[in-house]
């Protein structure tokens, strides 16, 4: 960005397309935005499936930025919209949160938002970022995360996974949460993003080979096609899911209740990067 200088995307797909080529759109979008929104980008980074390592050849780029306004526009009686939906196409899906929106969210221990401040693909990341993610990284909630990834698959599952022709990507789209259930059910604490690492967990050697075999089928697939069920694979969402509801319904709320150091760092943040006066 132009006031500090990004953190270059590392992209986990190496050799799709022209990795340089939208790498440098996207940071000139963000660019625009700044000018354009009068705000300032302290987080841009790749979400969904090229973050999470397991990209189509046609997947899009799911880029989410958090921004600060100026001072003194967080004053303003009437308020003002904290999203910024700028671009949304076969090729770019851009959009992004205001910071106090941000920290609310946070405090809520929304699973998304935590997956935003971890991407291993960051377009621009700020020492500011760096600043609020340090005491925003205490509101991860076991509970929180489990309902949210459990209900992710649910819905994939009953929605897309029911026929006996199936769109590949939407495994992914079941397995990943669950399998994200079973990092913090076993070693208690935030799971990673890529799909690669969630795969260091033990599992039955069968589903294993099933994956792989996904896997590979879907990086030379195109997204919206149609194959056969994978029984293993089918098998696994449908058991797991039942299993992790139960988890996360007999679960004490483990949300942090406070919002202090949440406060504090918004006003330090504020304060840093020029808007207070």
């Amino acid at each position: 960005m132009s006031k500090v200088q990004g953190k270059a995307a590392k992209e986990s797909n190496e050799g799709e397309g022209s990795i340089n080529g939208i790498q440098g759109k996207i940071q000139g979008i963000l660019e625009e935005i700044e000018e354009k929104e009068h705000v300032t980008i302290v987080l841009a980074v790749e979400s969904g499936s090229r973050a999470w390592g397991f990209a189509s050849p046609d997947s899009d780029y799911d880029v989410r930025f958090i921004y600060i306004r100026r001072y003194e526009d967080y004053l303003k009686l009437a308020g003002f919209k904290d999203v910024i939906d700028w671009q949304l196409d076969e090729v770019l899906d851009i959009n992004g949160w205001d910071l106090k929106k941000a920290l609310q969210q946070f405090y809520r221990g929304n699973a998304t938002l935590f997956e935003w401040a971890n991407s291993p693909v960051a377009y621009y990341k700020s020492a500011l970022w760096d600043g609020v993610y340090r005491e925003a990284k205490q509101y991860f909630s076991k509970k929180a995360a489990l309902c949210h990834y459990y209900g992710t698959a649910h819905h994939t599952f009953k929605q897309y996974l029911q026929g006996d022709m199936v769109r590949y990507k939407k495994y992914f789209y079941a397995l990943r949460p669950l399998l994200a259930c079973r990092y913090i059910e076993e070693r208690d604490t935030n799971p990673p993003v890529l799909f690669d690492d969630l795969l260091e967990l033990s599992l039955p050697g069968e589903l294993r080979l099933a994956i792989q075999e996904l896997l590979d089928i879907k990086k030379i697939t195109e997204e919206k096609e149609l194959n056969p069920q994978m029984p293993a694979i089918q098998a696994y969402i449908q058991s797991e899911i039942k299993r992790q509801k139960q988890l996360a319904d007999n679960m004490a709320d483990d949300r942090k209740k406070e919002w202090e150091p949440l406060d504090r760092v918004f006003m330090e943040t504020l304060k840093m990067q020029g808007s207070f006066k």
